[in-house]
């Protein structure tokens, strides 16, 4: 009885074999069949593992219609391994899941560099230097854009200065500080034009004692805002691929970490425009003043089994927004609530407006029309069962006069025609004929 044939032996495969493959892959440009689950990573480029092994043991075997002794997946990729290449998946996945792979894989996923030596790297043909110096400009197009301007200078920034450009009384503004210090996050909340976001700022900069912009850091969150933009996730690397990234949270408190005697605030503008509970995930407990520091550390969700856990330092202070006129949004969760102390904002239109406009030239006759109307109209709006305080409109709409004192006037009346009045079709949508009123009032000569 014959004896049968002996199977190939996977053994004669060489790293010098593989390389050559690579090599004859790149300079003829061969399409192989794609892979499903994994791919050879090897300098910045993707192959599917198992048509690599195959015409590489060809090469060992010199025989050109050999077939790979190994099935696809493991015993594949494992052989591969052996000989110092790295097999990833093809996309990225979270730590710990079944597609994990090991740390060098994961480091691999992330770089795209196996770190071989020079004379290691396939030599591509000129056709394939030119895809490179394609993927290379793509990859420059897909950063974020270089900014054309500097920072603003860094000066002195007091009480008495805070004082001087706010519209709140010196008590107002040591409790808010108070309960900025106490919680290490604060809430301005108020009706449209409140001043918030202006006030927002200058209590971070009486935070520093100075207007230093590198240590103040602002965001806006939206309905489309997510965790991933908050804190980690993966995004485009400019290549066709995705790497892990870190949001605006661990950036500033990496930069906060390194400094632990100054203070740094992150500024979130619209704070109740986001999905809180999914922008924040399981750092919503980090926030609180005595879980700060490395020692209440957590693991991120995306990142690697070995990488550094995260944690807010305690010199970081939170300030953010709220707008209490929005109708999309939903009242902040209770959990979010305790975290943070809240400061409410109201309009201001009574003696340092009134201060303001005549400092800056406005005639009497227009400040009084202005200061008149629209405490009219808030009132109007607070007895309205239907809308109530937190839909009085603010003060800020005014607060940039016109230079020529001339100009006045009509600067008013545009604000009151094309900013005020639209609003009050809005408020009053289901009940026209009111708003009709409120605007006839609010624009008569």
């Amino acid at each position: 009885m014959p004896h049968p044939a002996t199977p190939p032996d996977s053994s004669a495969l060489t790293r010098e074999h593989v390389l050559r493959a690579l090599r004859q892959i790149d300079r003829e440009a061969l399409a192989l069949p794609p892979s499903t689950v994994y791919d050879l990573v090897f300098r910045g480029r993707r192959y599917p593992p198992r048509p690599v092994a195959e015409l590489a043991f060809r090469l060992a075997t010199g025989a050109p219609d050999a077939e790979w002794p190994l099935p696809a997946g493991a015993p594949t990729n494992q052989a591969l391994e052996k000989l110092s290449f790295t097999v990833t998946t093809k996309r990225p996945v979270l730590a710990n899941s079944p597609h994990d792979g090991d740390v060098a894989a994961q480091e691999a996923m992330q770089g795209l560099y196996t770190g071989l030596a020079t004379d290691e790297i396939p030599l591509p043909s000129a056709p394939r230097k030119a895809a490179a110096a394609s993927e290379s400009k793509d990859a420059v197009q897909a950063k974020e854009p270089e900014t054309a301007y500097g920072a603003a200078s860094s000066v002195p920034y007091d009480r008495a200065k805070a004082l001087a450009e706010l519209f709140i009384s010196g008590e107002k503004l040591d409790d808010a500080l108070a309960g900025l210090e106490r919680k290490r996050n604060l809430i301005l909340q108020g009706p449209p034009g409140t001043g918030k976001t202006f006030l927002a700022r200058r209590l971070a900069w009486l935070l520093l004692g100075n207007t230093d912009e590198s240590r103040v850091e602002l965001v806006q969150f939206h309905p489309s805002y997510s965790y991933e933009d908050f804190v980690q996730g993966f995004r485009p690397d400019g290549r066709g691929g995705f790497q892990l990234a870190d949001g605006v949270l661990p950036d500033v408190c990496r930069r906060a970490a390194q400094q632990p005697k100054r203070p740094f605030v992150l500024l979130i503008d619209e704070i109740n425009r986001g999905h809180l509970n999914r922008i924040f995930g399981e750092l919503l407990v980090l926030l609180e003043p005595d879980k700060r520091g490395p020692r209440h550390a957590v693991r991120l969700p995306y990142s690697p089994a070995d990488a550094p856990r995260f944690f807010v330092p305690d010199n970081l202070y939170l300030i953010g927004t709220m707008n209490t006129a929005d109708r999309s949004l939903a009242p902040l969760d209770y959990a979010l609530r305790r975290r943070f102390a809240f400061v409410g904002m109201e309009p201001a239109f009574g003696e340092p407006l009134r201060q303001l406009l005549v400092r800056q030239g406005v005639t009497a006759a227009v400040v009084e029309k202005l200061l008149s109307r629209m405490t009219e109209l808030n009132q109007a709006i607070t007895a309205d069962p239907e809308l109530g305080a937190d839909f009085q409109l603010g003060h800020s709409y005014f607060c940039q006069p016109p230079a020529r004192p001339a100009d006045a006037p009509a600067w008013l009346h545009l604000i009151l025609e094309q900013e005020i009045a639209p609003l009050l079709d809005e408020y009053w949508f289901d009940q026209p004929a009111q708003a009709a009123a409120h605007k006839q009032r609010l624009l008569a000569p």
